[in-house]
């Protein structure tokens, strides 16, 4: 990578640090030192070292951390840079494309919908939505359900409930993988132009399912089902109902599924890691930022480390945020419970409606608490929320591929600089 000769790397992370700082004593974020809530100053430098090196590195251009703890924000701190063409510091109001942090926030929408009676959680979908009325399954000549080989469509032995969509369960596939369905997947709802989220679903609906409904976890796109089914049940659009019934009373300002044009500039930039070359790059394809149509449950919003804090706070809460009740307790409950058993196979892990559950710290081999519940997003976005702990933490990054690497090394700094 091609870096500026008047300005040695090193010292450019130098003066992004220095920015960062004074971005924060200008719009001060931090709220209470380390050591009141229970943790190390010294031991959560850690986690900036380990970022910085990895900076230094060009394995990653820039981050956004955040760390909540006893109700006040201990760490708020920027690292590396917000494009590494420009070499423009990393921002503390950076905006980033969250991807599959959408999937958590459509999921408490739809769970508000719940306790309004709207629907119960073992409705088939096809009561609401007929074009899932007579799901087919993918089955494979060597007697695999995902391979490449020729295939036969059986019929459903029961239809796909409301909960196993909420808990990806509802034998749907997200395209991510490289056998033949998930490529039909991809193409389908995502290389091919849709208008709506209804389009988009449409075209879920006419793709086989790759194992029967409730036998076995894989992520999914099921939460654009769920975005679908708030414009059913509420008669509003799924931007206009997470405006209305979250983004607004959370004071999340900077969420949604397009980004004022005045707030361009806050845009992280999309970067690429190549790992055949061991090269970072600034990527070709910038996420669209305005004009965008189809308001889903997968992917799709925008947000800052900020905002999703305010979300995240409202759900350790047990459902309340500012004195604004959005969800009751026993819902939350429920939505952080293990709904998938062993059909989830991340050891020490199950999975909720809408979230990732920790059940195991020994199967885990992880740092952490049984009730952690947590997300992440396809270009290096992560939380965590720790009941136990009365934690919450956030990284942002805009990079892609998306790999766990980060994810687990952000929680292993995190949690080791607790001490109380």
């Amino acid at each position: 990578m091609t870096r500026p000769a008047t300005l040695h790397r090193s010292l450019l992370l130098a003066l992004a640090f220095s920015l960062s700082l004074f971005t924060l004593s200008a719009q001060p974020a931090v709220t209470a030192a380390p050591e009141d809530v229970g943790l190390s100053s010294e031991r959560l430098e850690w986690l900036g070292k380990f970022l910085d090196e990895e900076i230094e590195a060009e394995q990653i251009p820039g981050a956004v951390t955040l760390v909540f703890r006893k109700g006040e924000i201990a760490h708020y701190q920027t690292h590396g840079f917000h494009n590494i063409d420009t070499d423009a510091s990393m921002r503390e109001d950076a905006i980033f494309f969250i991807q599959s942090m959408t999937k958590p926030i459509i999921s408490t929408a739809f769970m508000m919908l719940y306790e309004e009676g709207r629907f119960s959680l073992n409705d088939p979908v096809s009561d609401y939505l007929p074009q899932f009325g007579e799901p087919k399954v993918a089955v494979y000549a060597e007697g695999g359900s995902n391979g490449d080989s020729e295939r036969t469509l059986v019929k459903a032995e029961q239809p796909i409930m409301i909960w196993q969509l909420l808990s990806h369960t509802a034998g749907m596939l997200h395209g991510l993988g490289a056998s033949a369905l998930n490529r039909e997947y991809a193409d389908k709802l995502y290389r091919q132009p849709h208008k709506t989220i209804e389009d988009r679903v449409n075209a879920l609906a006419e793709i086989p399912l790759v194992d029967q409904p409730g036998a076995a976890w894989h992520y999914s796109a099921s939460p654009d089902v769920l975005a679908l089914l708030i414009e059913h049940f509420s008669g509003m659009s799924a931007a206009d109902f997470l405006q209305e019934r979250l983004f607004n009373p959370l004071g999340m300002e900077d969420t949604g599924y397009n980004i004022d044009p005045s707030n361009n500039e806050r845009m992280a930039t999309l970067h690429y890691y190549d790992r055949n070359k061991d090269n970072l790059m600034v990527s070709p394809q910038q996420t669209p930022t305005q004009g965008n149509t189809v308001f889903g449950g997968t992917h799709g919003l925008f947000s800052t480390p900020a905002d999703y804090l305010k979300f995240c706070r409202m759900m350790l809460n047990g459902g309340t945020y500012n004195g604004h009740r959005f969800l009751s307790p026993k819902t939350v409950e429920l939505m952080t419970a293990d709904h998938a058993g062993d059909r989830y196979t991340d050891p020490g892990y199950g999975f909720g409606l809408g979230f990732s559950v920790r059940t195991d710290l020994a199967k885990a081999h992880r740092l952490g608490s049984p009730g952690q519940f947590s997300w992440s997003g396809a270009y290096n976005t992560y939380f965590f929320i720790d009941p136990e702990e009365d934690l919450i933490a956030i990284m942002m990054m805009q990079m892609a591929p998306y790999t766990n690497f980060y994810n687990y090394k952000f929680q292993q700094l995190v949690y080791q600089a607790i001490t109380d």
